[in-house]
């Protein structure tokens, strides 16, 4: 089966290969607008749908195919916190997160192609992030790395990042931005249908 990640993300790529999965990169342009009525896990599932669906349409797989797409966002008290429009955002963001817990939403689409037929799995995974008390100074001096500018909620958590945060409850990986055990055991499930 032909695996065709649809996201330009070096992190999820270096997901895919840490559990052996051969893949290629194949990315579209989509809408990221959404509802504002949606829940966070809502919004993650369409959006990953949606780049799902932009890149299986570009494909037009003729042999047993899957395109993995994934979405991630940040959200304390019912607010997302998406990538920062620039530095004093990703101080607001951080100062927003510090001493405090949050959530890390990633959703997943599977666009399977096997057999002559199409079937589609999407599921969200959240995660709960408590970050230390950080002072200014520790904001300022992560913001300053540039780390926080390209990641929601203006941190990563595999990165530099790492400094803020206290513990977590749930997946590390949906964090990183791809829940990799739920994907891996999808496609080694669906690959002898």
């Amino acid at each position: 089966m032909e695996i065709i990640l649809a996201s330009a993300s070096p992190r999820r790529a270096d997901l895919m290969k840490q559990v052996g999965l051969n893949f290629r990169v194949s990315t579209c342009n989509t809408d990221e607008s959404y509802d504002e009525n949606l829940t966070p896990a809502e919004i993650v599932m369409e959006l990953s749908l949606r780049k799902a669906d932009a890149v299986f349409d570009k494909e037009m797989p003729e042999n047993d195919t899957v395109v993995v797409a994934a979405d991630t966002i940040v959200s304390i008290d019912n607010k997302i916190l998406g990538k920062p429009k620039d530095r004093l955002d990703a101080i607001n963001m951080l100062s927003t997160l510090s001493n405090k817990v949050h959530q890390v939403y990633t959703g997943v689409t599977l666009y399977y192609y096997v057999n002559g037929r199409v079937f589609i799995e999407t599921f969200a995974d959240c995660a709960n992030v408590h970050f230390r008390n950080l002072s200014l100074q520790t904001i300022n001096d992560y913001v300053d790395s540039w780390e926080p500018m390209d990641k929601a909620g203006a941190y990563g958590i595999q990165g530099l990042g790492a400094i803020l945060v206290d513990k977590i409850d749930g997946d590390f990986y949906t964090i990183v931005g791809l829940p990799i055990s739920k994907v891996y055991h999808s496609i080694k499930s669906n690959q002898n249908k």
